[in-house]
């Protein structure tokens, strides 16, 4: 069953949240149940939207990508994540950023 998962990571920069696009690579090998992600940045950090086709796939992104690259990076604390089972999706004039 897809989800919804939201995370907010307070003190996330924009610099390395670049810098774990480069090393985690999730768009040049996108993850396994992957859908679609969203990412903005806020005065505390950075909050991500996602859509996942389950929690389990999100989860194993995480264990074993996710961190580690994070942790390459002394990224040591995680982030509030809240998954909820995905009720509707509709993306009208999607155009990615």
């Amino acid at each position: 069953m897809a989800v919804l998962v939201t995370m907010n990571w307070k003190g996330i920069t924009v610099g390395q949240y670049e810098a774990a696009r480069i090393i985690v690579n999730w768009e040049g090998d996108t993850p396994a149940g992957s859908m679609i992600h969203t990412a903005a940045f806020t005065d505390s950090g950075i909050r991500v939207i996602d859509v996942w086709e389950s929690a389990e796939s999100f989860q194993n992104f995480v264990d074993r990508r996710l961190m580690p690259g994070l942790h390459q990076l002394g990224v040591s604390d995680e982030p509030a994540v809240e998954v909820h089972e995905l009720h509707a999706l509709f993306t009208p004039g999607f155009k990615p950023v």
